[in-house]
């Protein structure tokens, strides 16, 4: 659907929440019952007005209660009534609205990040995390302050004017149409405000995620912004994007603020009509004092509400804008068409053959990052893939994960197109091992047995002790149960690394990915990991993206890429001996060549 055809943010909303219709319609019924008996005591003062005016003659009496003090006694016996269901049905439409808004605002965040985590990985590549954070924060409670608030101000200001409108009609129509004519007024000042108020509200959503952005990132990049003394420079940065979101701010405030000045003028018209030409016509007999006390009270219950209207636009506008900025991420269209294939992993073998494999990654006038690629790694054996930087090794690990699918060729596991395999099963089946480690903010035990929750402490400590880890942990503050910090900051980078293979130990898939696990560690911390390394290679595929030789020297095979394209394989001695791009990129690491 075109941005043209997109229906509105509120017809949207509503299409979204039917499972709660029922919900709304009873909250609403609560808050119409609620304006309804708000809106009456103004007849009750009319009434007593009347019974002190015209005594055994008021309207009272026609029901037959003569007596004044028993009139008054049965006004009074009727404004405790009227004002205790007042307050019951405040309670009730509170009780439901808030707990509706809360609901949805539970089930929009819900499904949104649910949608989000499913997208394919270039559409994070293509976004920045702080936009998604505002729509995923922001936007969904800036949602839910409309809903609690907002939404009951348009119910009861319909219900104002649908119920106050058939008493003056009822009451006096010779001087109804004059508290009614500020009305089309008002609702085309209405219309026009909300339709000039749009964009603005949009641009300050789109701007409020731009400075999300740059917090986000800033706040992950702390200690980059500290070594290099940078502190001013992205404060200036802040400041200038915080300085947009005022200015966004500002545009849209300058036109609502205007509406409240001019829909008073226009109310006030209407009030002076009714207090001047209602007046006559009591002073003249042709209304009951009564009924004019009525029709000024409700006069000013009908139209000074109305000047709460900017207020409840002004809500109304920012809430769809952020609406239509959750809803358009709940469509985006960019998921991974799932396989139907199941896998069952305790007999799955780990054979991984890529057959005339291509990709290039979109919206880039670069060539293929891989380019016709056939590779056949059999089962349980352990092979290297090494090549100089954009040879295309990470990329290859993304389609092997299928972050991405290839273009040309197919890509296999145990006979099975990736393609066709459900990718719950896909994942389960591969471990990963990044050389950018990413551990969640939390215990180390809590680290170790992420995606495999239901862990013992005795595996998890077996899987720890094959990673090498088991020793630095128990040195720890807390041992296993120390906090890692956000990223895993309060480790070092080899702790971490250790940390992140014990992760994939204890998932135990069949085949395992290591994507230049070694390549930020000192050398101490890589003899501990390669020994590690080849404990758990054992009875698995295990596949290496290399930037140490060191750490493939013992595969049995090693693949050698430059440009995407299969130049060299074969086992270390070999490849060393035919003095081609693997022995060139050995000597420069072992000092024996110059690069």
């Amino acid at each position: 659907m075109t941005k043209t055809q997109k229906s509105h943010p509120l017809a949207r909303l509503w299409n979204y929440a039917i499972p709660h219709r029922r919900a709304m319609v009873l909250a609403s019924i609560y808050a119409i019952l609620n304006r309804i008996f708000d809106l009456l005591p103004p007849l009750l003062i009319g009434a007593a007005v009347d019974t002190v005016v015209e005594k055994q003659d008021s309207l009272i009496a026609r029901f037959g209660i003569i007596e004044v003090e028993s009139q008054l006694v049965a006004i009074a016996g009727l404004t405790v009534i009227i004002w205790g269901l007042e307050s019951i049905f405040e309670y009730l439409y509170q009780l439901a609205w808030r707990n509706l808004a809360q609901t949805l605002q539970h089930e929009l965040r819900h499904d949104t990040y649910d949608h989000v985590q499913h997208l394919k990985l270039a559409y994070f590549e293509d976004r920045s995390t702080g936009g998604l954070l505002s729509v995923l924060n922001d936007d969904i409670n800036q949602l839910e302050r409309f809903l609690n608030v907002g939404a009951i101000d348009i119910l009861h200001l319909l219900t104002t004017v649908t119920v106050i409108g058939g008493i003056f009609f009822y009451t006096a129509p010779e001087v109804a149409w004059m508290a009614m004519l500020p009305m089309p007024f008002i609702i085309w000042g209405s219309i026009y405000f909300q339709k000039s108020l749009a964009p603005k509200y949009a641009a300050v959503r789109e701007q409020v995620g731009i400075l999300n952005s740059y917090l986000a990132n800033n706040l992950s990049g702390i200690a980059t912004i500290k070594s290099f003394t940078s502190e001013k420079h992205e404060l200036d940065r802040i400041t200038h994007e915080s300085d947009l979101y005022r200015l966004a701010n500002e545009s849209a405030i300058k036109r609502s603020s205007a509406f409240v000045p001019l829909i008073r003028v226009v109310i006030m018209s209407g009030f002076i009509a009714i207090l001047i030409f209602g007046g006559r016509m009591a002073l003249s007999g042709a209304l009951a004092v009564g009924t004019y006390s009525v029709l000024i009270f409700i006069t000013q219950r009908l139209l000074w509400p109305l000047t709460r209207l900017g207020d409840t636009l002004d809500l109304y506008q920012r809430s769809m804008a952020s609406t239509e900025r959750i809803l358009d991420l709940l469509d985006a269209d960019a998921l991974l068409p799932d396989g139907e294939t199941p896998l069952d992993l305790g007999l799955l073998r780990g054979e991984i053959n890529l057959d005339s494999i291509s990709f290039e990654y979109a919206d880039t006038d670069a060539k293929s990052v891989i380019d016709n690629l056939t590779l056949n790694i059999p089962a349980g054996d352990t092979v290297g893939i090494v090549g100089s930087t954009g040879a295309g090794k990470t990329t290859l690990v993304k389609l092997l994960l299928r972050f991405y699918d290839v273009q040309k060729g197919s890509l296999r596991l145990d006979g099975y197109d990736l393609r066709d395999i459900k990718l719950e099963d896909l994942r389960k089946a591969i471990g990963f091992v990044s050389q950018d480690v990413y551990l969640f903010h939390g215990t180390v035990r809590e680290n170790i047995a992420y995606g495999t929750f239901n862990a013992s402490d005795e595996e998890i400590i077996k899987a720890a002790k094959i990673a090498e880890a088991h020793d630095f942990i128990v040195d720890l503050p807390q041992g296993y149960e120390t906090i890692v910090g956000e990223r895993g900051q309060k480790l070092s980078g080899g702790q971490r690394q250790r940390v992140s293979i014990a992760r994939a130990v204890l998932k135990n898939p069949p085949v395992l990915i290591l994507d230049e696990a070694t390549s930020a560690v000192d050398n101490e911390t890589e003899a501990l990991i390669q020994r590690s390394l080849e404990k758990i290679a054992i009875g698995r595929t295990t596949i290496v993206i290399a930037h140490r030789l060191s750490t493939i020297r013992n595969a049995d095979r090693i693949f050698v890429l430059e440009h995407g394209q299969l130049k060299e394989d074969g086992k270390h001695d070999e490849l060393v001996a035919q003095k081609g791009i693997y022995a060139r990129l050995w000597g420069v690491q072992t000092g024996l060549r110059k690069s």
